[in-house]
């Protein structure tokens, strides 16, 4: 029961699955080791300066000669010089968040770029499909970094019915009972993003790795909803003392707080006082593997899962 769908179909891939566009912490090692197990690896760019990232796509050029993608982060302030870079570089694919890419959709798609922009709401991907979206990232909840309210459970069947496109469920997915899970839900593929922090190839800094390593189920925190923009971490003192402003209220603090505390994690291990975006999931990471691994694993397990099920319903 091979999982091909539209969307490996879309992006020349094997298996439908996308390693998630984190910021400083997937880069192009990661991004091309996903690429070369057959599934689609991501750069996340961030606020990345442009020439680094120019540095890390031409790197992962040179690690693999399968498609990969960057995450295009929409609010960062030399956007325009990022989108400009990956034209210019012939990457193949972009998911985009943080905002809407509908300024650079023409540009993008006349490029022959496909566009997955990462959505929390059934209105965000209705208009995102209307603008030339190529398929939708419905993001739930339970995912590191900005997340929106609604659950992966609860979102992806609503998007599915609701967009012509193809459809990728995130967030929350870790195993292959998660694939599984979310083929049942209507998706055709999966972006993960925690799951991929053990990974051998991923380059953050080893003490990171370490907590996602010891994380059970109630160790992540939502901190900054009053800045509008909710994150989700792994608890720390950092997550403490944003969750204090956020009960006093104090969004522009927050904001000033946070400045560099992300690439304060994962560069350089500072688990205390970094940012330790990561989802819920990563109480079900148990150890640090080849991504190659991870790939094989996810698609082994959730075609099994899946061929179960058949069998069970069918009694063959």
């Amino acid at each position: 029961m091979a999982l091909h769908t539209r969307l490996t179909r879309l992006l020349g891939i094997e298996h439908p699955i996308i390693q998630g566009g984190m910021a400083w912490t997937a880069t192009a090692e990661l991004a091309a080791a996903v690429s070369n197990a057959g599934a689609i690896g991501i750069i996340g760019a961030g606020h990345m300066p442009t020439d680094l990232l120019r540095e890390q796509i031409r790197l992962a050029k040179t690690l693999t000669d399968k498609p990969f993608g960057v995450n295009l982060m929409l609010l960062t302030p030399h956007i325009d010089d990022i989108v400009q870079m990956v034209l210019d570089e012939h990457v193949p694919m972009v998911t985009t968040g943080a905002g809407n890419p509908g300024k650079y959709m023409a540009s993008l798609k006349t490029a022959g770029i496909k566009v997955l922009p990462i959505t929390p709401s059934v209105a965000l991907a209705q208009r995102m499909e209307s603008i030339g979206a190529d398929a939708i990232i419905g993001e739930g909840m339970e995912a590191g970094g900005h997340i929106g309210e609604l659950t992966t459970m609860v979102l992806v069947p609503q998007l599915v019915d609701a967009v012509e496109i193809p459809v990728v469920a995130a967030g929350g997915i870790a195993d292959g009972r998660g694939v599984a899970a979310a083929f049942a839900l209507g998706a055709e593929g999966v972006q993960l993003g925690t799951r991929f922090i053990s990974a051998t190839e991923c380059t953050v800094h080893p003490a990171v790795k370490e907590r996602v390593l010891k994380a059970k189920d109630r160790d992540t925190v939502v901190t900054g909803r009053s800045t509008g923009h909710p994150v989700r971490v792994l608890k720390n003192k950092l997550a403490r003392q944003i969750m204090e402003l956020d009960r006093e209220n104090r969004p522009e603090e927050i904001e000033e707080l946070g400045t560099g505390k992300l690439a304060l994690a994962m560069r350089q291990g500072d688990v205390d006082m970094g940012s330790l975006m990561a989802g819920q999931s990563a109480a079900m990471v148990c150890k640090i593997e080849p991504a190659a691994d991870i790939v094989h694993e996810l698609v082994h397990d959730a075609e099994a899962i899946m061929r179960s099920l058949h069998e069970k319903a069918t009694g063959e």
